[in-house]
């Protein structure tokens, strides 16, 4: 299982402290939530930031966009230092669109995902199958940290997982929302590969935190 700290969750008073202990826990992600407090109401990091954690930490950056234009912020956050960069199907009009964005981060270097609402069925992802290296499932509504986890998210994980199986595609499953010791083995068992964990992981024992998710298979 790879564990994706998301740094919305950590103590900026202990900046340097905390991710000293996020690089040698284990982690091999860093989860970064940009929000544009127009797609969701809240609003947090910009580019800076992200080139500051790249600068600390040797981990795959993981930069998930909850942002209304998507491909704008795609350029921005790439040059930034992002590995990774996942945008929501909520936030982009079309398909075409979809497949337009998935090439243009591509294109930027970056390997691309794509996030669905508790909302959203998870059959609207079925056209994409192919076109994303990674497709992140929302287990709380996004934009706020410390949510509980939505029970329904582990159907939408199975779900998924036989979706992917199906079409032969070799993209992970990532789970973001209200992951803790006991949630995080229910992400597991219903086929997710990455977990992303904020509260659970920076409002406790960083390695012991990050060590109980790697473990789960």
């Amino acid at each position: 299982m790879i564990a994706a700290p998301s740094v919305l969750s950590l103590d900026y008073s202990r900046m340097k402290e905390q991710v000293d202990e996020l690089n040698a826990s284990g982690a091999q992600w860093v989860h970064f939530d940009v929000m544009d407090g127009h797609f969701v109401p809240s609003l947090t990091f910009g580019p800076e930031i992200l080139k500051g954690f790249r600068a600390m930490s040797d981990l795959v950056m993981d930069v998930h966009l909850m942002v209304t234009d998507p491909m704008h912020f795609s350029d921005i956050f790439a040059k930034a230092g992002a590995d990774l960069i996942t945008f929501h199907i909520e936030a982009v009009e079309n398909e075409e669109d979809v497949r337009k964005l998935a090439a243009h981060i591509h294109e930027l270097g970056c390997k691309a995902g794509i996030s669905v609402k508790p909302k959203t069925p998870v059959e609207t992802l079925r056209p994409y199958l192919n076109d994303f290296d990674l497709f992140l499932i929302m287990s709380v509504e996004p934009g706020f940290g410390g949510q509980k986890f939505i029970p329904e998210s582990a159907q939408k994980i199975s779900d998924l997982k036989a979706m992917l199986k199906e079409s032969g595609s070799q993209a992970v499953i990532e789970v973001d929302g209200g992951v803790n010791g006991e949630t995080a083995k229910i992400c597991a068992e219903a086929g997710a590969d990455v977990l992303v964990a904020g509260s659970y992981v920076f409002k406790n024992d960083i390695r012991r935190a990050v060590e109980s998710l790697c473990v789960l298979q």
